[in-house]
């Protein structure tokens, strides 16, 4: 064992016999110790590591579209094809970025020197990360909004209502107001109708909006008619997009030697917000219906017959774990190389899956006692992403008691969610540049991290204009849709049909130690076949059973729909136009310059000469 922490005998086999002995949090789990890469860095310690890819998994997806699909996919029913992707899909995916990044210590652009001709599919996915990026770091600004908001009592959104939208009452009725909906009395018979507003202004009927509702769209988002008219800036949101790239900035100002720090509190604080929100929801009356109605005895067994469940299903694994996009393998290039990035996988995965159903038990919860106070069907009160978080569920903590509180926790957990996932996307960016400028960014990493945050600040003004909320609902629709999943059956057709599964494995061997043929059965079962045929089958579903993107009634241009295919159209043109251009720089025939891209390039290997062994120093 040499100065450095490294080993240095050179032999391989000692080195695998050194892995088997590790315990799940590796040998590395050890505060202080030297970085074994000197140039790029290592992670201080594995908790640091892990905790790191479980915040950058478990984001606002977990919170807030998992539960709606369970319930809108036949409850407890749809937990059958969720495991089924996540075994198919999730686990080798992210098996399969993790084992790229830690093998190379490069980020997804360098690992595709295994075959320099599908270099592009690391590019679509770093520049899908930009995107999404921008339109997430608009969400946390929401996020910091309401946060800010929450200091009050009463909460704000809870007597806001905008006459505007209050039509007169029918002869003989008045309107009582209320979080969610208008009660409409009627005087003379003393009965009282439920109207829920379903989308948009109402002056001309006796459905109106409702407070929170009103609140969101005139007060938060002051939102424009549509996309066309893009209004002013939204000063409030812009300093709330500010301060949270200024947080961002300043956590990523050392890279993941900052950021490996502050995960110690943001990937841990939801989990403990998640579990007071679900211990008072289960308390309060109605709590049992919110339940059933997500998983318990009302679960359709029928919906497994229905292709959109499967579809939803396998979606909702790739936005969930966050493969696809480069973060996976951005962060696990930072690992020591003979990290059990086995045990990493399965840990990772189960987390983020568990955490998706255990939010959802704390979300109907609180939604079935909504339900119950104003006795409503809860199909009633249940919404997908922004209409739950910042409609839905904030009417119902303003019921509770001291509703400031709830509100102030309930908002700093989503806050804290989506910050670990915008740590990796930002990291992800200033790894790539790292990898490709080595020489003039090693010693910059600060300024590199700074100009990146006020880069994507500037991209997200247009989002927090009176039209943002179209172009953020646009960019989610096209860009994190069947774009990851162009990219996840390319890699997998590139790893295991290009550069060739075999080599593959025995590379996933040099780090973590020779395994046995029963080992490699599922693995092989799922890179070989499940994982590219129903990423296939997929994403030719998501293409045929695509709609036009709407936010509420809203329905979007022409020209605004045009550019959002052609936002999706160029992350993916990024990989012919790259294969093009590397066979254009290759002398030779076609046929040679074809077998010479598709054979690993002279990069391909282990960053550091002591981990090669005899394997890829005879090749070099």
């Amino acid at each position: 064992m040499g100065k450095n922490g490294l080993d240095t005998s050179g032999d391989i086999v000692l080195r695998n016999h050194a892995v088997a002995d590790q315990d799940i949090y590796g040998r590395d789990d050890i505060e202080g110790e030297e970085d074994e890469n000197t140039v790029r860095g290592n992670w201080t310690n594995k908790k640091e590591y892990l905790l790191s890819m479980i915040g950058m998994a478990v984001g606002l997806g977990n919170v807030w579209r998992f539960p709606y699909l369970a319930y809108k996919n036949g409850g407890g029913a749809f937990l059958i094809p969720y495991f089924i992707m996540l075994i198919c899909l999730g686990i080798p995916l992210y098996f399969l970025e993790t084992a790229l990044g830690q093998f190379c210590s490069q980020g997804p652009i360098n690992t595709w020197s295994a075959v320099p001709l599908l270099q592009g599919v690391g590019m679509a996915g770093v520049i899908g990360n930009v995107m999404v990026s921008i339109y997430y770091g608009v969400i946390l600004a929401y996020t910091v909004y309401y946060l800010f908001a929450s200091f009050q009592y009463p909460l704000p959104w809870t007597n806001f209502l905008d006459d505007v939208n209050c039509t007169s009452p029918p002869h003989g009725t008045h309107y009582v107001c209320t979080l969610y909906f208008v009660l409409v009395v009627n005087v003379t018979s003393m009965s009282v109708s439920n109207w829920t507003r379903e989308h948009g202004s109402c002056p001309t009927s006796n459905i109106t909006t409702s407070s929170t509702e009103q609140y969101w769209d005139q007060v938060v988002l002051q939102r424009s008619s549509g996309l066309g008219e893009t209004g002013t800036i939204v000063w409030q949101l812009a300093l709330c997009l500010l301060l949270s790239i200024i947080i961002i900035a300043a956590v990523l100002v050392k890279g993941i030697k900052s950021s490996g720090k502050v995960v110690y509190f943001t990937a841990t604080f939801p989990y403990v917000v998640l579990t007071i929100l679900l211990i008072r929801g289960v308390t309060l009356e109605g709590a049992k219906d919110g339940i059933d109605f997500y998983i318990g005895s009302k679960s359709n067994l029928t919906k497994l017959a229905e292709i959109e469940v499967w579809r939803d299903a396998a979606t909702q694994i790739f936005y969930s774990l966050s493969v696809g996009f480069g973060g996976v393998t951005a962060l696990s290039s930072y690992n020591k190389f003979q990290n059990n990035l086995v045990v990493d996988t399965f840990l990772i995965c189960i987390i983020n899956c568990a955490t998706s159903i255990f939010a959802g038990f704390a979300i109907f919860s609180i939604l079935g006692y909504m339900a119950h106070i104003y006795g409503i069907p809860i199909d009633q009160v249940t919404k997908e992403g922004f209409g739950l978080a910042f409609i839905v569920y904030p009417a119902a903590l303003a019921n509770l008691p001291i509703s400031p509180l709830w509100s102030i926790l309930f908002f700093l957990m989503l806050f804290t969610l989506g910050l670990d996932s915008q740590f990796a996307g930002i990291e992800l960016i200033t790894t790539c540049l790292h990898d490709a400028f080595p020489k003039y960014i090693e010693k910059k990493r600060a300024l590199i991290s700074i100009v990146t945050c006020a880069f994507m600040f500037l991209l997200g003004l247009p989002c927090v204009t009176q039209a943002g909320i179209y172009w953020v609902t646009l960019m989610d629709h096209f860009v994190a849709g069947w774009v990851v999943l162009v990219i996840g059956f390319l890699e997998v057709f590139g790893i295991f049909y290009v550069y060739g599964g075999h080599r593959f494995i025995k590379d996933i061997e040099m780090m973590i130690g020779s395994k046995g043929v029963w080992f490699w059965l599922y693995w092989r079962l799922c890179w070989y076949f499940l994982t590219p045929c129903v990423t296939l089958i997929i994403l030719v579903l998501s293409l045929a059973m695509s709609i036009p993107p709407t936010y509420g009634t809203v329905e979007y241009p022409a020209w605004g729909l045009a550019l959002g295919w052609c936002m999706a159209v160029f992350c993916i043109v990024m990989i012919p136009a790259t294969a093009l251009y590397k066979l254009a720089g290759v002398q030779g025939s076609f046929r040679k310059r074809l077998g010479l891209l598709c054979s690993p390039s002279e990069d391909w290997h282990p960053y550091l000469e002591v981990h090669r062994g005899e394997r890829y120093s005879q090749e070099l």
